[in-house]
């Protein structure tokens, strides 16, 4: 691999970490307690008889799977909130593991659902994706802590 490869995707795995320190959590309605996330990267490996397992992402390729586990954490306050995600532009959306999420493929802009986004005369696709953003309902917001798990996809 060349070395300007190498460093293109060290670069993706440190935009996909920060991109998700960062990650923006506010209140539904009014600011209340503040919530705190933390992110975990892996790259999805394949094993023997076709077996898969995750792997803390310490060097990543060209095409590898990324799964990242957010954690987030609130202490106090009640009331739902969305937490938003932007993508790293060296990787490309591919699913979220619960069905909170909602995309935006116009840098914030605006939001909605793969199948109903649309990117001049075309539907948008996965691949499109700029910002991921879950809303945490006010009865998950009370248990004080969860987590979300989503993939991508090194381009």
């Amino acid at each position: 691999m060349k070395a300007g490869r190498r460093f293109h995707l060290a670069m993706a795995l440190t935009l996909a970490s920060g991109a998700l320190a960062s990650s923006q959590a506010h209140a539904e309605m009014r600011m209340e307690a503040p919530v705190a996330t933390a992110s975990a990267v892996y790259v999805e490996r394949t094993g023997p008889a076709a077996s898969r397992r995750l792997e803390p992402a310490s060097r990543l390729m060209r095409g590898d799977r990324v799964v990242t586990i957010l954690t987030w954490s609130r202490t106090g306050g009640n009331g739902s909130f969305v937490i938003t995600n932007p993508m790293p532009t060296a990787l490309s959306y591919e699913e979220s593991a619960q069905d909170l999420q909602e995309v935006s493929v116009d840098g914030g802009r605006t939001w909605g659902r793969i199948g109903s986004l649309r990117i001049g005369n075309r539907l948008a696709t996965p691949e499109d994706v700029t910002h991921v953003r879950w809303r945490i309902p006010a009865q998950s917001a009370a248990r004080g802590r969860g987590q979300i798990t989503y993939s991508g996809i090194v381009r």
